[in-house]
């Protein structure tokens, strides 16, 4: 039976792939479809069909190998696991109903047919899951450390003036980041003063403000002046309401007046030049 299943799927591969291309259209998440053109839609689907079919002739190391390189570029398209193992259940449908179609296989002959595409298909769902999970986790650890780099980028706007823009949640983790970034920029650019700009911060509570505080005490440690600016009226009121102390922290509203303080720290100011 073996045998004879190994030679409808390569006798009739085309079929096969153009079924398979039609059923996973109306079964996979619109959102996966969308992000590829249809040229490159078809393309992944003739290689994924083409990796099941592998799984006949090659080792399992091989097929391991191809799975896992597979897996890789579907994580970069952004197909969910699911276009993969609906994938591999439709590929054994089609096989099923083509060969009944031609008389393949028949009443008498379905549990060796049943037995022997189990024994085929089911050992792949196993590998090519532990693949693109692999796949997925080095991704997300990737994006992470490129996003952690990005998380507070320390960046020189006039000789001797620094900011450090913070967007979004700041959680510990992500304050190491900052004052590991903060402390590093302020020795190699060489920095007199630094603006810390939390304007986009949505939330100052007493752990974010703790950590912001200590961030403006380590940078007056390695003899840099800091200032932090973007305290919105809500904020000032949440940074009341919890009792923060901010007396030994210079503040502005604005990065506008943060600079303008700057410029006056490093004995410099902005002049308007006539015409």
């Amino acid at each position: 039976m073996r045998k004879t299943i190994y030679q409808y799927v390569y006798s009739h591969n085309d079929e096969i792939l153009n079924e398979w291309i039609e059923l996973i259209r109306k079964e996979a998440d619109e959102r996966a479809i969308q992000t590829m053109s249809d040229r490159m839609f078809v393309k992944t689907c003739a290689e994924f069909v083409e990796l099941v079919i592998s799984n006949f002739s090659e080792s399992v190391e091989a097929f391991h190998d191809r799975a896992i390189e597979f897996s890789e570029k579907i994580v970069r398209l952004g197909w969910p696991l699911t276009m993969m193992t609906d994938g591999l259940r439709l590929f054994g449908q089609i096989v099923e109903e083509g060969m009944k179609k031609e008389g393949n296989i028949d009443h008498n002959s379905y549990v060796d047919f049943a037995s022997e595409i189990n024994n085929w298909i089911f050992p792949m769902y196993k590998t090519i899951t532990q693949a693109y999970t692999t796949s997925w986790e080095r991704t997300v650890s990737l994006q992470k450390i490129a996003l952690q780099e990005l998380t507070a980028p320390f960046i020189p706007i006039f000789d001797k003036i620094s900011v450090m823009p913070l967007i979004g949640t700041i959680d510990t983790e992500r304050a190491k980041q900052i004052m590991e970034n903060l402390l590093e920029g302020v020795v190699s650019h060489r920095a007199e003063v630094v603006l810390i700009d939390i304007t986009g911060v949505p939330v100052v509570d007493t752990m974010v403000a703790h950590h912001i505080i200590q961030a403006a005490e380590a940078v007056r440690l390695v003899g840099a002046k800091c200032t932090i600016v973007g305290i919105r009226p809500e904020i000032a009121q949440t940074i009341v309401n919890l009792g923060i102390n901010l007396e030994d922290v210079t503040t502005t509203s604005t990065l506008k007046k943060g600079v303008e303080q700057a410029l006056t720290l490093t004995s410099r100011k902005i002049v308007e030049v006539q015409e």
